[in-house]
């Protein structure tokens, strides 16, 4: 990986099943897929115990492929408050492992994320999948929906952070450039 590149773990937040996907995106906006997958727990167990699994997937994830940022899916009202507690719960856990390991977390809306792989923020799951697969040229989506999610928020993220840099007049000094460098380096 380059220092032209950026590595972000995404996340769609479930207390069942937690999406994580790690892409490394350069500046031209080409992304690869580094790792996808999804973290299970049994619906049965108590929740500390499905919440300390969904940090140790996490936590797994971070230590073998080291990203660079974490994204996670910005919890929305939903109908059903059970549903969203669980979500609410992982989402937590996210934004506590990205900070234990010091990396900088964001959270984006599912609008956003939408918006950001298929240009428009009211796409349903299967266009989000589609976009996935043509977007990091893979022969089919990635299943479960909850691991595509996760890619699209790390899409999301890494793109919505080269518009910002590039808004902002190219981005860093070489001095902010050498201290950002020298922090991803300690990560490592």
């Amino acid at each position: 990986m380059t220092t032209s590149t950026i590595r972000v773990l995404g996340i769609d937040p479930g207390l069942t099943r937690c999406g994580i996907g790690v892409v490394d995106v350069g500046r031209s906006r080409r992304a690869s897929l580094v790792h996808v997958g999804v973290v299970r727990t049994p619906v049965d167990a108590p929740v500390g115990e499905r919440l300390a699994a969904v940090a140790a997937g996490i936590r797994e994830v971070v230590a073998a492929y080291a990203p660079d940022a974490v994204a996670v899916e910005r919890v929305f009202a939903q109908h059903n408050s059970h549903s969203v507690m669980g979500t609410a719960q992982a989402s937590g856990v996210a934004l506590l492992v990205a900070a234990e390991a010091g990396l900088p977390a964001q959270t984006h809306t599912p609008s956003e994320v939408k918006a950001a792989v298929t240009g428009y923020g009211s796409a349903d799951k299967k266009q989000v999948q589609s976009m996935i697969a043509r977007i990091l040229r893979l022969d089919a989506p990635p299943q479960p929906a909850d691991a595509a999610d996760a890619l699209a928020i790390a899409l999301c993220h890494a793109w919505r952070r080269d518009a910002a840099v590039a808004r902002i007049g190219g981005g860093l000094t070489p001095a902010q450039r050498a201290w950002a460098e020298a922090e991803r380096v300690a990560r490592t």
